[in-house]
């Protein structure tokens, strides 16, 4: 099933700056989202350091018990270290022809048996490239127009798999388990994988939905849900499609229930729910699996050590992010958190607008489960931390266990965000995180989107911006050296002398330190155990040669120094954009060509097989904060297009050109390209009236700035009490001939849409 094996892959080294993805944001990334470059921070006494290095977009880790680290990379490659210190990966499992690796999609979810290797079973999720009922590949890693990613939507499936390991070490097999979850958009794919304290495997997944507009299928409806044939677009009240896909548990008997926006429950060797879930007796076998749902993209969770508790974190939309607990896995109960009916504890304005009887029923029966805890989007999670507001995604949980943390962060909660680039610790208060006792743990990461613990209890995050699996260790004792390392002359023609020098790392104990260098790269620091080693590069290279200094009880530190061999100082290759230019202004559905090349002076003019190209979505708040969401990589060709795709306003594309030359030294250059936009207006009569455009609630009159050709669901709340004399009205029609909840594409010039009202009366009731 799309399964390839391989012997050793080097990590690759890179001199430029990976590009940013991730898989979670707030409106629909995210994971593209780009959290802020800067240098982590950590609290006094605590190290921040890279366990291992050099990935490329690295979505999930696990440990094995027998010390072997598994990464995920967000392409379907799945990578092996023998442990900690082993610096060049074995490729485990190559899932690239299966996984769609497009947006927020891609190889997410990894978990190991907990007998491993005596039951040789790794598990994954991802993106699986196929039609519901079809085989991969059917896309790529791209979604054509037509249908259009943001349009129609390139319709995808997901998967859970458990791959067996050979005597070789590496996969052998792959054993599908669950083939499922329909999604239409590019965001809200697949997600995390734990097994739980009794045994059992626990999946997840978003609900494939759009994050630009109310999605309940009136576009397409291309996953078939009820009530009509697969291509039919959905309508209010009975439409059952697009987010409230997330609320098929609680469809009428004999409709089909999805995975999308739940937790499963499930036998890790076969797929099938478990004896006990709350849906056990049903007929359908996807009831079965189920133990929570009502969620939008709960990227990650994990169980709270010692209990059956199981804590999730979900990706809002536009206001609020949450953490949820359900408390007892193994009970009969099947959590609802509500999406896309509520979002954190209220309702969600696009959706209760649009009168769906899967909310109203919900809004009149209740049982909703509100979150443990949530974070509006727009404040602080600590009101002195430095991590930005507005773009938000919660992407990862994790739990304090056997470390030798200080004890206030004994059972502490540990969660990330991967828009605003930190992580916090939920202390415990009264034997439970408490939200009174939030205090910042890591800011500044670049773009986390796991936390797990580790060796030692440690906590280590996967930073997917830098391509690293990081380690946050503390020290009552010993603490470990730094590595600082030179090079002179650290560039040049060859054959090139260099003059390495290590005097500058120091021991913050006064320790005297022992030196090893990897002067040839290979990842073995084998090289010399001197203080000032020479070598010469005799071939065309970038060598980043590798640094470690270890004290007298073993803690040691490492860096890199890299050595460019064959180009002079500061020429780099030089790429030019000529089309397009910062002139345009695109609108959604746009085809934009691009063209571009590069010069070096080495090696003259660059080929296309040395060019590529990244185009991402800048999307920024209110407050002008931004994160980025990459939406497709363009490799080895000097020209090509692309079709401007939908996203909320404020946004603007960045198209990004790499050129590498012969010796693997790269520059990139960016031009940003803004929309086109246009003022939305909307009025009623009368006036003040209640209108919901997208997820957002307003009184009439206002206005929207939206991007042209932008898709925008729009509804007006019937009936309604309506100032000044808070008489109730009930909704006749709108201007433009819509539905009561209808979506409106953007023209290209200003536009005013008018929702009209009745008075309700004794003779003329709503």
């Amino acid at each position: 099933m799309g399964l390839r094996r391989h012997a050793f892959l080097r990590k690759a080294r890179r001199s430029w700056a990976l590009g940013l993805v991730a898989p979670l944001a707030a409106a629909g990334v995210v994971v593209a989202t780009t959290a802020p470059v800067a240098t982590a921070a950590v609290p006094a006494g605590f190290t921040d350091t890279v366990a291992i290095g050099g990935l490329s977009s690295p979505t999930a880790a696990a440990f094995a018990p027998d010390g072997r680290v598994f990464i995920a990379e967000k392409s379907g490659l799945l990578k092996v270290f023998d442990s900690l210190a082993d610096t060049t990966a074995t490729v485990f499992a190559d899932l690239r022809t299966p996984t769609q690796d497009f947006w927020d999609r891609g190889l997410l979810g990894l978990a190991i048996d907990p007998a491993f290797p005596a039951r040789p079973y790794v598990y994954v999720s991802y993106t699986y490239d196929a039609m519901p009922g079809g085989a991969a590949p059917r896309w790529g890693d791209t979604c054509p127009t037509p249908p259009g990613a943001t349009d129609d939507g390139c319709v995808v499936t997901g998967r859970v798999s458990q791959l067996t390991m050979g005597a070789g070490g590496v996969a052998v097999s792959e054993k599908p388990l669950i083939t499922d979850w329909c999604q239409q958009y590019p965001s809200h794919s697949i997600g995390s994988l734990a097994f739980g304290p009794d045994g059992a495997l626990y999946a997840g997944g978003g609900d494939g939905a759009s994050f630009n507009f109310t999605d309940y299928g009136q576009v397409k409806n291309l996953c078939g849900d009820p009530p009509s044939a697969a291509g039919t677009n959905l309508v209010p009240p009975n439409a059952e499609g697009g987010a409230l896909r997330s609320q098929s548990v609680r469809r009428p008997a004999g409709q089909p229930v999805l995975l999308n926006g739940a937790i499963l429950r499930i036998n890790p060797d076969t797929g099938a729910g478990m004896p006990g879930n709350p849906f056990a007796s049903s007929s359908d076998a996807n009831a079965r699996r189920i133990v929570a749902y009502g969620m939008r993209n709960q990227f990650r969770f994990g169980f709270r050590p010692g209990t059956s508790e199981l804590w999730s974190g979900d990706v809002g939309w536009g206001t609020w992010e949450e953490i949820n607990r359900i408390t007892n896995v193994g009970d009969a109960v099947a959590e609802n958190f509500g999406w896309p009916c509520f979002e954190g504890s209220t309702r969600q304005s696009g959706y209760d607008g649009a009168n769906l009887t899967r909310c109203e029923s919900l809004y009149s029966a209740g049982g909703q489960t509100a979150p443990y805890y949530a974070y509006n989007h727009s404040a602080k999670v600590v009101a002195t931390d430095p991590c930005p507001t507005g773009g938000s995604s919660i992407s990862g949980i994790a739990f304090e266990s056997g470390s030798n943390y200080p004890p206030a962060y004994s059972g502490s909660l540990f969660f990330a965000d991967s828009s605003r680039g930190c992580i916090w610790a939920m202390q415990t208060e009264a034997g439970q995180p408490s939200a009174n006792r939030l205090v910042p743990f890591v800011t500044g990461v670049n773009v986390p989107v796991q936390v797990l613990s580790g060796p030692g209890g440690d906590i280590f995050y996967v930073a997917l911006g830098s391509g690293q699996l990081r380690r946050v260790s503390y020290s009552s004792g010993n603490r470990a050296p730094v590595a600082v390392g030179t090079a002179t002359p650290s560039s040049g023609p060859a054959p090139l002398a260099v003059q390495f020098n290590a005097s500058g790392s120091s021991d913050p104990d006064g320790d005297a330190l022992t030196y090893a260098w990897d002067l040839d790269a290979d990842g073995a620091y084998d090289d010399s155990t001197a203080v000032n080693p020479t070598r010469t590069y005799t071939a065309p290279a970038v060598v980043n040669v590798g640094l470690r200094v270890t004290d007298p009880s073993g803690a040691n530190g490492t860096t890199t120094v890299p050595v460019t061999v064959g180009n002079p100082p500061g020429l780099d290759p030089v790429p030019v954009i000529d089309t397009p230019t910062a002139a345009l202004n695109w609108q959604v559905g746009q085809t934009v060509p691009f063209a571009g090349r590069a010069t070096d002076a080495q090696d003259g003019e660059l080929p296309a097989s040395a060019l590529s190209w990244r185009l991402a979505i800048r999307h920024c708040a209110a407050n002008g904060t931004c994160h980025t969401h990459n939406v497709q990589d363009y490799n080895g060709v000097a020209s090509g297009s692309f079709v401007a795709p939908d996203h909320e306003y404020p946004s603007h594309l960045e198209l990004t050109l790499t050129a590498t030359d012969s010796s693997g030294r790269a520059a990139s250059k960016t031009v940003e390209l803004q929309p086109r936009t246009v003022a939305l207006s909307f009025t009623s009569q009368p006036s003040q009236a209640l209108l919901t455009v997208g997820g957002i609630e307003q009184r009439t009159p206002f206005t929207r700035t939206v991007i042209a050709g932008s898709n925008n669901s729009v509804s007006a709340n019937s009936p309604q009490n309506i100032p000044p004399n808070n008489w109730k009205y009930a909704w006749t029609s709108w201007s433009d001939g819509g539905a009561r909840a209808h979506n409106v594409v953007a023209p290209s010039t200003p536009a005013t849409y008018r929702a009209n009202f009745r008075l309700c009366w004794l003779l003329n009731p709503c």
